[in-house]
């Protein structure tokens, strides 16, 4: 079962390519600095989590404007996230969730992803997103069942709105 708006956020590390290289990135050190989004994405380089990610990156002034940051979670090992973002343009940081305990930790793994095509791919993330406040409560949660699905982002900048003032 994923997160409910209300519980805490599961604290987490996970790696992620900075300027000087890969480098460790913990939610817990950006909590109370900024409102935090978090978007979940099954695999890197596919269509739909490529233009969700662009198009997260071209608006990103509008949840910077919410006083919040975002963030990219994948199961793709850190090299691959940075060769996707720097072949699309992805602004976001890009984490990697390579043993997917992230995407256990808050209810949104696949237990088996596309089983339509008999795909056995458990602990893929679904595509879901996270606002998590500047005290580490979830208020907003969307988990997409489909891999094609997008979330709803005017609900999730609603979501944000509601945290400020």
């Amino acid at each position: 079962m994923p997160l409910n708006p209300g519980d805490t956020a599961p604290d987490f590390t996970l790696v992620t390519i900075g300027a000087d290289g890969p480098e460790l990135m913990k939610l817990s050190e950006h909590i109370g600095t900024s409102n935090l989004v978090l978007l979940f994405v099954p695999m890197a380089f596919t269509g739909v989590c490529t233009t969700e990610f662009c198009d997260v990156s071209a608006g990103i002034s509008d949840y910077e404007a919410l006083d919040a940051k975002v963030l990219g979670i994948s199961g793709d090992n850190p090299f691959a996230q940075q060769t996707w973002a720097e072949k699309e343009g992805i602004k976001i940081p890009l984490l990697s969730d390579y043993e997917h305990k992230v995407a256990e930790a808050y209810g949104v793994a696949y237990d088996q992803f596309l089983p339509e095509v008999n795909l056995i791919m458990g602990g893929v993330a679904k595509r879901s997103a996270f606002v998590i406040d500047k005290s580490g409560i979830v208020r907003h949660v969307e988990v997409c069942e489909s891999p094609k699905e997008m979330p709803d982002f005017d609900a999730l900048k609603a979501a944000l709105k509601s945290l400020q003032g």
